[in-house]
């Protein structure tokens, strides 16, 4: 069966500029949930505002198009509401990690599927820097090198309590498939931080090249979390499953009090 059963078609072309990472990201969401059979009524896609959000538009699924950083808040309500839903959250870098942060660090202890699509920076409003943009970067709001250190979203995420926690690139399409569909059959709240590559500001403003060119850095300056690559040479971004661990869902804890509650006022 074809994937564009799970796309609006009249949305398409897409808006994404030439060469933008969030193209193949959609792509490997879709085929993630092709492969695992997910009925498109079984389905919630959550997104606040930016190049990131935009993905919600063009799934055939529940959507839902919200505030800047706020997607994760009003996500927790529609799980809450209808647990029996699977809630996807895509979200940027500056959506998740700058005027959502704080959402994000509470949102890692419930149920849901956070895909933060990093390309460390403010691609929609004209090339701001953001909290993962790191030192040395250059963008429109940093013109002779950002000063601040960056975010790092895996240890953020492990910080805040997240029981599935990975990342991959939008070179490694394959890998990104996968890990998505793990993140969607982990039970509890999981993070996929997916690097992503924005030619238009962030490729052009730090002179990587254009998009070939910035696929090609995912490849030759990541590795395989436990890899002998990565192990040679700790400097390489690791990549993979950084935790995956059982603990109790909230939406299950939260109906066992519901419960308890009612059989004491009974």
């Amino acid at each position: 069966m074809s994937i564009k059963r799970l796309i609006r078609e009249r949305f398409f072309p897409h808006i994404w500029c030439a060469g933008c990472g969030h193209g193949i990201i959609l792509n490997a969401l879709l085929h993630a949930v092709d492969e695992l059979g997910i009925p498109q009524n079984n389905l919630c896609m959550v997104s606040g505002i930016g190049c990131s959000a935009r993905i919600s538009g063009y799934v055939d699924f529940h959507s839902m198009h919200t505030l800047h950083g706020r997607a994760l808040a009003f996500a927790t309500g529609i799980k809450m509401a209808r647990p029996d839903l699977s809630v996807f959250v895509p979200m940027g870098d500056g959506d998740a990690m700058a005027i959502g942060g704080n959402h994000f660090i509470h949102a890692c202890r419930r149920n849901m599927v956070a895909i933060i699509m990093n390309n460390r920076i403010y691609g929609m409003t004209g090339g701001q820097f953001s909290p993962l943009s790191g030192r040395g970067i250059r963008a429109t709001t940093a013109p002779y090198g950002n000063i601040d250190t960056a975010f790092d979203t895996v240890q953020l995420a492990l910080g805040a309590g997240a029981t599935f926690v990975a990342r991959t690139t939008v070179f490694h399409v394959m890998e990104m498939v996968s890990l998505i569909k793990k993140a969607y059959q982990h039970k509890g709240f999981s993070v996929l931080e997916v690097l992503t590559d924005c030619p238009t500001y962030f490729g052009r403003k730090n002179k990587l090249g254009g998009p070939v060119q910035m696929l090609e850095w995912f490849r030759d300056n990541t590795a395989p979390l436990g890899s002998k690559k990565y192990a040679e040479n700790p400097a390489f971004i690791p990549r993979g499953v950084f935790r995956d661990v059982e603990a109790p869902e909230y939406c299950e804890e939260y109906d066992k009090l519901i419960a308890s509650v009612r059989k004491e006022e009974a």
